[in-house]
């Protein structure tokens, strides 16, 4: 993945000043092709490709459904630096249909959703990392192992019964895990499925393991309201933080508190919020929430190339050759 990261780069660099809006997909067998919409990438790949988005807003429409395997790479959801012009958006959703099981999305800003598994397909293996989206839906059980790392999710995702592993995101509210890892997570608000149900809940799920979360819920009023932190049965897990209802070992309850207690400046679902504890406990910050388990970048730096140091002459020397020294490095 290195090498084919760094000729990708070299091979922007000669192509940028061409359309810097330009899309590169790699083959597994390292050839590079070029295309202007991300429809036509989609539809051009060869399975197991990776694309490669630059900064700049793509859309993408409803019927554009992906049938084989795919790695889709962003510069980032809210790059500050000069490696990109503005941030990279897909406008509308993606759908991971069958036949794409091992793809992932990585480094956007995504104003709807990844949608895994429609009408009824096993669609497995699917990660989603370093993005800011409205939410994930799993269509169905069988759809197996997807993985959500390190995301920033504004509404609420549905498993419809999957396992799944989600791990230190920012992330609204999730429902409908059975079997699943859920680690090390911001759960915002509060999460309801609708169809005449009057129960919120941060977390639903069955026979999973749920751990090192931050979780507040909004207690309701009225005799049909029923909150609870985390709703369902057959769960186990350790050292949560929540607001309501304190569920498995060694859990904290923080009944009557807010998240401006505990941290230094939540202010939401996004990039601007800090989540690291404040002073008075940060014993915490190790186990509990977004940087303990595998960790959060705060960066969100997918693995594309990025310049961390460069140096331009100001002026040509004797041939009439201007000086340019660019030093890049790949994200994790």
């Amino acid at each position: 993945m290195k090498k084919i990261i760094i000729s990708l780069f070299l091979a922007l660099m000669a192509t940028t000043g061409l359309n810097a809006q330009q899309i590169s997909v790699v083959s597994s067998g390292g050839s590079t092709s070029l295309y202007r919409t991300l429809q036509d990438a989609i539809e051009g790949a060869d399975p197991g490709s990776v694309i490669y988005l630059p900064g700049g807003g793509f859309t993408i429409a409803d019927s554009v459904k992906i049938t084989k395997k795919l790695t889709i790479i962003g510069i980032g959801h809210y790059s500050k630096s000069d490696n990109v012009d503005g941030v990279t958006t897909i406008s509308g959703n993606l759908w991971f249909n069958e036949g794409s099981s091992g793809s992932a999305v990585m480094g956007c800003y995504i104003t709807g959703n990844v949608n895994i598994g429609d009408g009824g397909a096993a669609v497995s293996d699917v990660l989603i990392k370093y993005c800011n989206l409205n939410s994930v839906q799993v269509k169905n059980n069988t759809c197996l192992d997807v993985a959500v790392n390190q995301n920033y999710i504004r509404s609420m995702s549905s498993f419809n019964g999957a396992n799944a592993k989600i791990s230190n995101n920012v992330i609204h509210s999730i429902y409908k895990v059975n079997g699943g890892r859920i680690l090390n997570n911001i759960i915002r608000d509060k999460g309801n499925p609708g169809i005449n149900d009057l129960k919120y809940f941060s977390i639903w799920a069955d026979y999973s393991i749920i751990s090192y979360n931050v979780m507040f819920i909004g207690q309701g009023s009225g005799s049909n309201w029923s909150n609870a932190s985390i709703r369902g049965s057959n769960n186990s897990g350790t050292d949560n933080i929540v607001g309501y209802y304190t569920f498995g070992e060694n859990c904290i309850s923080w009944s009557g508190k807010s998240w401006n207690d505990l941290f230094e400046n939540p202010s939401g679902i996004t990039p601007s919020s800090n989540y690291h504890f404040k002073e008075a406990y940060s014993e915490y910050e190790n186990l509990i929430g977004l940087y303990a388990g595998n960790g959060f970048n705060d960066q969100q730096i997918a693995p594309v190339p990025y310049i961390v140091a460069k140096r331009v002459d100001e002026q040509t020397d004797a041939s009439g050759k201007l000086n340019v020294k660019i030093r890049v490095k790949a994200g994790e």
